[in-house]
């Protein structure tokens, strides 16, 4: 099974984010373990450099990279998915990059905490909670 990690749930387990951490961190951990095929939007990458940067520091940001590279399969950013989140009508532009790449990986699903962002998802969008009561696992 192919799950796409929206940034927010990567975020809550190298964050620590509470109270979302416990469930973030599960379904991380089926990717780390081969359970589920985990995936990765390439922009996940930047933006999750450019936050723990600001709020930690460079090595930090660095070692996390080196974390979500060595846990995760990277989905690339290229012409056609950026043009498809262009003219999809997302209200939020990285979710429309999200949802594609999640399509161009051919991903069951997509984990994340902002169901309502993908409304217009042709696989199911579930919170980390969800995921683990379906049966997907």
């Amino acid at each position: 099974m192919k799950v796409l990690f929206d940034t927010n749930i990567l975020i809550d387990v190298l964050a620590r984010r509470e109270p979302f951490f416990a469930d973030s961190a599960q379904v991380w951990t089926l990717a780390e373990r081969g359970a589920v095929e985990g995936l990765v939007s390439v922009i996940s990458f930047n933006n999750i450099y450019y936050i723990v940067r600001k709020l930690r520091s460079r090595k930090t940001a660095e070692r996390m990279m080196i974390l979500l590279r060595n846990t995760f399969t990277t989905v690339a950013l290229d012409d056609q998915i950026l043009n498809q989140a262009i003219d999809a009508g997302f209200k939020d532009f990285e979710d429309a990059i999200q949802h594609f790449s999640a399509i161009r990986a051919g991903a069951d699903c997509i984990v994340t905490r902002n169901i309502s962002h993908f409304p217009h998802a042709d696989m199911a969008p579930l919170t980390p909670k969800e995921f683990l009561a379906s049966r997907f696992i």
